[in-house]
């Protein structure tokens, strides 16, 4: 009798394990919530979920087809189409760039980069996002890019059509970490919202804030232009979470939260 309990609590032992342990999946570009011990809320952006810690996961768009391991979680990224965009400059400096246009985008981009690595603790971002403009999607994260048809990195951003000089407001509480005129990006801003979860926009006509300024979710932060790179006014927006470039729309669900389990 005692060797059948026995032998029944390490099968239940070993159960457990498997469950906690088992492989997860999800598509590029998604964010996954897995659970968290309290050892984990200064590492990660971490949230309650019907009463249990978790922390947020990104999945990156390049691990396609693949895994990705958190500690002992094993996490399968799907193999994903997202489509292609094609699209034509008409200007051809903006595409096949001068030694001096080049030389500017590398320094711009160590610049973004730095920006970008920020991972602050100062208080933790409220993830019930809202959208930053009203207007209407014209090119969706993960799109296969044609620029004059050459192949180009994957638009890994969300960008949304609307008329020039239209509001964009912060999605969340945050605080501007850069704020400048970029080659590619025009006038652009980062807001950190804090525990690695980072947003920016791009090709804005005006900016009406500045670095290191704490901003609340609602509050407008410039308009809709088409500085930079760009073909017609639109916002393009990015989300970041610890780095990996993540698909806004859905950061944007009404039931983000529970659709992360």
């Amino acid at each position: 009798m005692k060797n059948n309990i026995k032998n029944l609590c390490l099968v239940c032992i070993g159960l457990i394990s498997f469950l906690i342990n088992a492989e997860r999946f999800g598509d590029p570009g998604e964010i996954i919530a897995i659970k968290a011990s309290y050892a984990d809320v200064d590492e990660y952006l971490t949230t309650e979920i019907d009463g249990s810690l978790y922390k947020l996961i990104p999945l990156p768009y390049e691990k396609q087809n693949d895994s990705i391991y958190i500690e002992e979680q094993k996490i399968f990224i799907n193999p994903k189409d997202f489509g292609e965009s094609r699209i034509t400059i008409e200007n051809n400096s903006m595409v096949n760039l001068s030694k001096e246009d080049s030389d500017r985008a590398f320094r711009e981009s160590k610049k973004i980069q730095k920006a970008l690595n920020t991972f602050s603790r100062i208080s933790k971002p409220d993830l019930n996002f809202i959208n930053p403009v009203e207007g209407i999607i014209s090119s969706r994260y993960g799109k296969k890019r044609f620029i004059n048809n050459l192949p180009r990195s994957p638009h890994l951003s969300l960008d949304i059509a609307a008329a020039e000089g239209t509001k964009i407001v912060s999605p969340s509480k945050g605080k501007v970490i850069l704020v400048g005129d970029f080659f590619y990006a025009g006038n652009y801003i980062i807001i950190d919202h804090g525990f690695g979860l980072i947003s920016s926009y791009s090709h804005l006509s005006s900016v009406q804030v500045s670095e290191n300024q704490l901003i609340e979710k609602g509050q407008k932060i410039g308009e809709v232009g088409s500085t930079g790179r760009v073909t017609g006014p639109h916002l393009h927006w990015t989300v970041y979470l610890n780095k990996v470039r993540v698909n806004p729309e859905s950061i944007l669900k009404k039931n983000f939260l529970e659709s992360l389990l």
